[in-house]
C-alpha cells in the first residue's frame, strides 16, 4: 500500500494556474525598426495602427510538460512511501524482580522435593524459579541475590536465559552469611526507577529473620509503597526452627501488607510451585499492545521521472531552435 506522509502538500498543485490566471503578463520593452512612410504602409494593408504589446506564443509540449513536472515536484513533496501490512506483537506492562537469600541458612538440606528427594534449600528455590522463568516470555525480570549484603545479580532484562544462568551458578554464602532483607527491598526499589511501566512486582524469598539491614525491613517496604511497588513475601523453611533458621513470618507479612501484597509459607517443593501458580492470580500481568509499520520512501521515484522530463524538453528545444537557424 502506498500512502502520502504530507497529503497537505497536494494543495499547492493548482498553484502554477492561479499565478497564469492572476498575476499579469510579464512586460518588456523591445527595440523597433522604425519605417519611413509609415503611415503609406498602413493605409496600403487597409488597418489601423495601435500601440500595444505582444504575446509570446508557448509550445504546447513545453506547457504540458512543465505542468506535467510541477505535478511530479508536488507528489515528491508529499513524500509518498510504501507501507507495509501492520506487524503486531506485545509486550508485558509488568516489571518484576526476584529477590532471593543465600544466607548461610539456605545451604540447609531440609526441602521437600516433588520426588521424595530432599534438597537444600536453594537448589529446591532454584528448580522451582527456572520453571517459573520459563513462563514469563515477553517480561522484564531482574534478579537480586542477598546475605549480609543485596547484590543485583541481573538488572531488569527479556534475556531469561541469561538469567537462568546467572541463577543457577548463585550458591550459598556468596552475600555473606547473614539475611540483609531491608537492603535486599531498597536496592529493588532502586532497579525499578529505571522502570516505566505501571505494574512493578517484587518477589521476595527468604529463609532467615533479618540480622544485618542497614535499613529496616518495614521501613523500606513503606518506601516500595510509595514507589507504586507491590512485593510478594514467600517464606522458606521453618517459623518453629530457632536462631537464625528460624523464619520470621511476622515481619514478612508486615512488609507485604504494606505494600498491598500477599505472603506464603512454602516448606517443600510442592507449596512453592502453588505459590507461583497463584501470584499471576493475584497480580495478573498487563500486556501492552504495539504495532508497526515498515515505511519505504518513494519520492526518489517522481522526482527522478521529472529530472528526465526536463532533459527532454531541454534537448528538444535546442533541436527545434537548430533546426530554425538552419531554415
Amino acid at each position: 500500500m502506498i500512502e502520502l506522509a504530507a497529503p497537505w502538500i497536494l494543495l499547492l498543485l493548482p498553484l502554477p494556474l492561479l499565478v497564469h490566471w492572476l498575476v499579469p503578463a510579464y512586460k518588456r520593452r523591445m527595440a523597433a525598426l522604425r519605417l519611413p512612410f509609415f503611415q503609406r504602409y498602413v493605409q496600403a494593408a487597409g488597418i489601423a495602427p495601435a500601440a500595444g504589446a505582444q504575446v509570446m506564443s508557448r509550445s504546447r509540449i513545453l506547457s504540458a510538460l512543465a505542468l506535467l513536472c510541477w505535478c511530479l515536484l508536488v507528489v515528491a513533496l508529499a513524500r509518498p512511501e510504501r507501507v507495509s501490512a501492520p506487524i503486531h506483537w506485545q509486550t508485558s506492562a509488568r516489571d518484576l524482580i526476584l529477590a532471593v537469600d543465600i544466607s548461610g541458612s539456605m545451604d540447609e538440606k531440609d526441602f521437600a522435593a516433588s520426588d521424595d528427594e530432599t534438597l537444600q534449600r536453594l537448589a529446591g528455590v532454584k528448580r522451582v524459579i527456572a520453571g517459573f522463568l520459563g513462563d514469563r516470555e515477553g517480561e522484564r525480570l531482574a534478579l537480586i541475590v542477598f546475605g549480609t549484603q543485596a547484590f543485583v545479580q541481573s538488572p531488569l532484562t527479556t534475556d531469561l536465559d541469561t538469567l537462568q544462568a546467572l541463577l543457577a551458578r548463585t550458591e550459598v554464602g556468596m552475600a555473606g552469611p547473614h539475611t540483609a532483607l531491608g537492603d535486599a527491598i531498597g536496592l529493588a526499589i532502586r532497579q525499578f526507577d529505571a522502570s516505566d511501566v505501571s505494574q512493578r512486582l517484587l518477589i521476595l524469598l527468604s529463609d532467615g529473620a533479618d540480622t544485618g539491614s542497614r535499613m529496616s525491613p518495614i521501613n523500606a517496604a513503606s518506601i516500595a509503597a510509595d514507589r507504586d511497588v507491590q512485593i510478594i513475601t514467600i517464606a522458606i523453611g521453618d517459623p518453629q526452627g530457632n536462631g537464625e533458621n528460624r523464619v520470621d513470618t511476622d515481619t514478612l507479612e508486615a512488609i507485604a501488607d504494606t505494600t498491598g501484597g500477599t505472603s506464603f509459607l512454602a516448606t517443600d517443593e510442592q507449596a512453592l510451585r502453588q505459590v507461583y501458580d497463584r501470584i499471576d492470580e493475584l497480580a495478573p500481568r498487563q500486556i501492552a499492545d504495539h504495532s508497526y509499520r515498515e515505511r519505504q520512501s518513494l519520492a526518489a521515484w517522481p522526482m527522478g521521472v521529472a529530472l528526465v522530463l526536463v532533459l527532454l524538453a531541454w534537448l528538444w528545444r535546442s533541436v527545434s531552435l537548430g533546426r530554425r537557424r538552419l531554415s
